[in-house]
């Protein structure tokens, strides 16, 4: 059983900046596609970033430029860079794992951008 773990997520001024990490247990980690997503209120989760295995990122039109993703297969480990947020980032993060046979979620972290 995998499990994720988020954290890093808070509230934040429109042009500053954060950065979520999210733990996985087990060992699969590094064969599998990782990335976040995201939920507003009264919205739809949708894509911010992922990441494959051994490909390169891929971002949300909304993010580019701003955002980053990263992985760090020897400590389990995806991170989201957020920098210039904006208010219409405001939205719970979700970590998600994939693979062929299942795809893993973490609980959520809340991110608010607000003056």
């Amino acid at each position: 059983q995998v499990q994720l773990v988020e954290s890093g997520g808070g509230l934040v001024q429109p042009g500053g900046s954060l950065r979520l990490s999210c733990a996985a247990s087990g060992s699969i980690f590094s064969i599998a596609a990782v990335g976040w997503y995201r939920q507003a209120p009264g919205r739809q989760r949708e894509l911010v970033a992922t990441i494959p295995r051994g490909g390169r990122p891929n971002y949300a039109d909304s993010v580019k430029g701003r955002f980053t993703i990263s992985r760090d297969n020897a400590k389990n480990t995806v991170y989201l860079q957020m920098n210039s947020l904006k208010p219409e980032d405001t939205a719970v993060y979700y970590c998600n794992l994939d693979l062929p046979s299942r795809s893993y979620w973490g609980q959520g972290t809340q991110v608010t951008v607000s003056s």
